[in-house]
Parts: structure tokens; C-alpha cells; sequence
């Protein structure tokens, strides 16, 4: 199959760096390396200061070097005060074009704002089935260099993607109290189903993003569309999982009172309940938890989605923190088609690491999509992690399993 074509790998390196506006405050210079070939100096969202800081000790989007508004530049520094301050000169040329499908959503409206921010978009296309016209509107007068485009309804959504470099589905319904990811399925399923169809007709290359729950089941659906259309490309459709990584992250700091910008845990396995399985033995900075720690921290992360439905009491699901999430992984793919050779994110896709055909891991972006699969996550889990690793597959594989027969039986009714 075409994913095998993506080289396993055994280790990263990943570089992150925080830019603030301001007072240029003394400082040592950060030594980070900026590998993006794109220029700053005409970023409109970064005039309000003479000076940009780059340094590594905190970041927006993690330390991983996901960030919004850093990390996709070339940086020089100013020669003057060299000694005391490392400042960027902004420069940039937006050059790729997003579409938001369910813009006018929980999600879809911080994701948006979020997008809006890279300077890496040149055009960012808002969709939805209503109310997306106000969510456009608001958005183009922030002064970041991306054209906003509002599209509405089926009769729009042809001209919401063509020449689009990445499409982001946050659409669907979210998650009420007592509902689980499975009692979505058939409402997002249907819903998933006919815009990936829209995808595969009008910008079939581009990196397809699907957050929609349940996303074990969802990306098997757009694959089987997407190979009903003859345009299936393996390297180029994800699941979105980086909020399961931000989460584990933000826990394991919080705990081990870390400073979350050192903090990295990979998750593997799917989305939802059981199948996220967080490696803790693979935290770097490398640290040691106890047998209760082990249990405590992964129950929580593979719960937080039901912590926060329930904490808003009706009210609605983690639409801001899967909103950060979505945009880390939009940031990173954007770098990666920018040409930057070190990004890595963790991401459910086509998967030969396991028995099962779909699986959540730590992956290689380029610009042609995954380039490769970290395996080295994988190897020496501990007995703990190993024990979830079997127990997962099998709810994970009747997940999968689901939405491939979803797909198919409505090409057959169709």
C-alpha cells in the first residue's frame, strides 16, 4: 500500500521557540535554528512593536515547534546589542490556503481565529451550512495577512475548496452528557461522508484534516469515499489526535511540576475512551511515575473529553482546547508543505505498526504528507502499556470496521 512507502524512523529532534511583542527585555540569544524559506519583515499582525523576541523557554503551540506565529520563519539577528538581545526582523509571503468545513461551530470559530493567525495562510475559506457569513466578517478585520471567503451551503461548498492546500472538518454535532463518541456516528458519519465527497471532487491533493468524532471511525469513512473517487492518498488524510497529546502534556507537567514547554508524551492507539493510550514511559524530560501515578494520569487522559462535557453541564463539549489542538496540527502541516524537514506530530492514520489498519502515532510531516513513522515509540513499552496496547485493538479495529461498512453500504444504496 501506498503508506508503507513512509520511512520508520527511531528519534526526533524537534525545535520550538516563543515570539513576543513588546519591550525588548535583556536576554541571551536563543540559538534556535529557523529552517522555513519564508520572509517576516511585512507581517501586519506583528507591527505593533519595533522588535520581535525569539526564545526558547516557553511557546504558544508547544515546544515541539508548532506555533502560530513562530518557527515557519528565517531569522537574523539584529547586530546591534547582539550580546544582550536575539530580535527578528518579520518578513513573510502567505502562500497557502485553507478551508474550515463547519466554521460556524464550537470549534470551527476559535479553530478559525486560530488559522488566522499563521502567516503562512494567504487565504482562509470558512464554510458552513449557516451563520458563517458574521464568523468571516468578524475575522477579516484582524490584521494578519490571510483573505477571509465565507461560503453557505451545498451549493457553495465546490468554491469553499478549490485550490484549497488543507481542509479542517470540525463539523458534526458535539458530545451532550451521557452521549459517547459512538452515539455521534450516525449524524457525523453522514455528515463526514458527503464532505470528504466534495473534497475528492475539488481538491483532492490537499492534507485533509478530520476532527469530527468519532474519529475512529470518521477517517476510515473519508478513506473508502476518497477511494470510491479514485483519489485516495494515505500520506495525505489525518485524524486529528494532537488534543490527547496536549492533554497529556499538560497533565504529566502538572504533576511532576514540570515546566510544560520541556514536556513531550507521545499517545498512540485512537481517539476516544480506551484506545488512547499515552506513553508515559516515553516523557521526555524523562521522569518516573508510580504504579498509582501510571493509572491515574492515563485514566484521566482518556477521560478529559467526558471531564469537560461534563464540567459545561449541557452547555457543550472541549471545543476551545480541541480548537488549539486542530490548530497545532494545521500549523504543523503548513510548515511541512512550507519545506521545514523537522516536523513531527502524533496522528491517526493508514498504519502498518500494528495488526490494526488505522492507528494513532508519532509521525513525520513533509510536503508530500507522512514521510514517516516513528516506530521507536513503539518498541519496549512497558508491561503496563503493553497490556493497554492489546486491549485497545480490538474496540479500535470494531471502530474501524464500523466506518468502512458505513461508507460502503451507502455507495451501495447510492
Amino acid at each position: 500500500m501506498a503508506a508503507t512507502a513512509a520511512t520508520n524512523i527511531s528519534s526526533t529532534s524537534i525545535a520550538s521557540c516563543n515570539v513576543k511583542v513588546g519591550m525588548v527585555p535583556k536576554m541571551k540569544p536563543s540559538g534556535v535554528q529557523m529552517k522555513s524559506t519564508h520572509d517576516f519583515r511585512n507581517f501586519s499582525g506583528l507591527k505593533a512593536a519595533a522588535s520581535v523576541i525569539c526564545e526558547s523557554e516557553s511557546s504558544f503551540f508547544g515546544k515541539d515547534g508548532v506555533v502560530a506565529l513562530r518557527n515557519s520563519f528565517e531569522t537574523k539577528a539584529v547586530k546591534q546589542n547582539i550580546q544582550s538581545v536575539a530580535c527578528l526582523q518579520p518578513k513573510v509571503q502567505a502562500s497557502f490556503k485553507v478551508a474550515v468545513l463547519g466554521a460556524a461551530g464550537g470549534i470551527g470559530q476559535p479553530l478559525s481565529l486560530l488559522v488566522k493567525m499563521s502567516p503562512l495562510v494567504s487565504d482562509l475559506h470558512l464554510y458552513d451550512i449557516a451563520n458563517v457569513k458574521g464568523v468571516a466578517a468578524d475575522l477579516s478585520h484582524c490584521n494578519t495577512p490571510s483573505e477571509v471567503l465565507a461560503f453557505t451551503g451545498p451549493e457553495q461548498l465546490a468554491d469553499a475548496l478549490k485550490g484549497v492546500d488543507v481542509v479542517v472538518i470540525p463539523a458534526g454535532v458535539p458530545r451532550k452528557p451521557g452521549m459517547t463518541r459512538d452515539d455521534l456516528f450516525n449524524i457525523n458519519a453522514g455528515i463526514v461522508k458527503t464532505l470528504v465527497e466534495a473534497v475528492a471532487d475539488n481538491c483532492p491533493d490537499a492534507f485533509i484534516h478530520i476532527i469530527s468524532n468519532p474519529v475512529n471511525s470518521t477517517v476510515p469513512i473519508a478513506a473508502e469515499v476518497l477511494k470510491q473517487r479514485g483519489v485516495y492518498n494515505p500520506k495525505k488524510l489525518f485524524g486529528v489526535t494532537t488534543l490527547d497529546v496536549v492533554r497529556a502534556n499538560t497533565f504529566v507537567a502538572q504533576k511532576k511540576n514540570l515546566k510544560l514547554i520541556d514536556v513531550d508524551v507521545p499517545v498512540i492507539g485512537g481517539h476516544a475512551g480506551i484506545t488512547i493510550l499515552p506513553l508515559l514511559s516515553r516523557t521526555k524530560p524523562s521522569v518516573s511515575f508510580s504504579n498509582e501515578e501510571i493509572e491515574e494520569l492515563t485514566v484521566r487522559i482518556q477521560n478529559a473529553g467526558t471531564e469537560v462535557v461534563e464540567a459545561k453541564a449541557g452547555a457543550g463539549s472541549a471545543t476551545l482546547s480541541m480548537a488549539y489542538a486542530a490548530a497545532r496540527f494545521v500549523e504543523s502541516s503548513l510548515r511541512a508543505l512550507d519545506g521545514d524537514s523537522d516536523v513531527y506530530e502524533c496522528s491517526f492514520v493508514q498504519s502498518e505498526l500494528t495488526e490494526v489498519p488505522f492507528f494513532a502515532s508519532r509521525i513525520k510531516l513533509g510536503k508530500k504528507g507522512i514521510e514517516a513513522f516513528v516506530n521507536s515509540d513503539m518498541q519496549g513499552l512497558t508491561d503496563y502499556e503493553s497490556k493497554g496496547l492489546e486491549a485497545l485493538k480490538s474496540e479500535l479495529k470494531a471502530s474501524i470496521e464500523k466506518g468502512i461498512a458505513f461508507a460502503n453500504k451507502q455507495a451501495v444504496n447510492a
